[in-house]
């Protein structure tokens, strides 16, 4: 982050963090809070060594990262993560066009694990398939690596086509109310706008995935699967410089269960905030891991198929 781009971030922050100077001691000044929640949150130092390093006691810097974290979901997030307005989806539809050549896209979804410390109470629901205690982030990216809408603090145990069934994306995919009415046709069919997610997701009008692998797969059909993977592969990456970048995401996070989501939605807003400001990425992106178990779900809109095999055609006229 350069110096300039953590100022503008301490500015938008400072209204919400400056405290008073007493006759007794001095305020901690606003660009050390933030300084100590960044440092703490990209690289999951302890908090006794960030209170050497920034001269602070050692309770004074848990509270202030929690009181940096609850003011940058408080102040931020609602500017930096929130649904595309129509002039942005035009954006991101052409933006996946151009990069991955995959027409009516307007973000990619999947899930990844957050590791937690075993909560006190319930934590077999927090026991996931790897045999880690953690809670879910489902992201849904544009084709520049941004969130546009995030559901993070389901326990590790449930399916990521369960977690996306219990969002409020998946409400408003149901009610009609998350895209505007946007079709192309192709191959005869009105194809309208879709998220692309992985096998462990519902196929649904608004939602493609890739068909299932097997040897009754046609030639064409692995075709389909492999464009939709390369443009699919923008919420990995995204994931992969999201725990890059705050790599408290990435060790076991020993923060209460209450205060975990936080932290994960702050890290998310954090993220976006980078991307915009164009900084530059330096690390090696992590490897993002997930892949939820395949889920085939029954088909409940004829539209599902029809869509699909409209588009597996249309990439195999090109």
């Amino acid at each position: 982050m350069r110096q300039a781009t953590f100022n503008s971030l301490c500015n938008i922050l400072r209204p919400w963090l400056t405290r008073q100077n007493t006759k007794y001691r001095l305020a901690v000044p606003v660009e050390v809070r933030v300084g100590v929640c960044i440092w703490r949150l990209a690289t999951n130092l302890e908090y006794r060594s960030i209170s050497h390093l920034f001269g602070v006691g050692l309770s004074t810097c848990c509270r202030i990262t929690q009181e940096v974290v609850t003011a940058i979901n408080f102040v931020l997030k609602p500017k930096y993560i929130r649904h595309p307005t129509a002039a942005e989806l035009r954006v991101i539809v052409q933006g996946f066009r151009d990069r991955w050549h995959f027409p009516q896209v307007a973000g990619a979804i999947d899930g990844t694990h957050i590791k937690i410390r075993a909560p006190a109470e319930n934590s077999a629901s927090y026991y996931n398939r790897k045999g880690d205690y953690s809670i879910i982030l489902q992201a849904v990216v544009d084709h520049r690596l941004r969130f546009w809408d995030i559901n993070v603090g389901r326990a590790g145990k449930i399916h990521d086509a369960r977690v996306f069934a219990l969002s409020s994306l998946y409400q408003r995919g149901m009610d009609g109310k998350l895209f505007p009415d946007w079709r192309e046709t192709f191959e005869g069919v009105d194809v309208p706008l879709v998220l692309l997610g992985d096998s462990a997701y519902p196929l649904l009008p608004w939602l493609m995935k890739p068909y299932p692998e097997g040897a009754a797969v046609t030639a064409d059909q692995i075709n389909f699967n492999f464009k939709l993977s390369q443009a699919r592969m923008a919420v990995e990456r995204a994931f992969g410089r999201l725990k890059g970048r705050w790599r408290c995401l990435l060790k076991e996070c020993d923060a209460h269960i209450t205060f975990v989501s936080r932290i994960v939605s702050a890290c998310c807003v954090l993220h976006n905030y980078l991307e915009v400001h164009e900084e530059e990425y330096l690390n090696g992106e992590v490897e993002a891991e997930e892949g939820g178990d395949v889920m085939e779900g029954r088909c409940d809109y004829q539209q599902q198929p029809d869509i699909r095999n409209a588009l597996c055609r249309y990439f195999s006229a090109l």
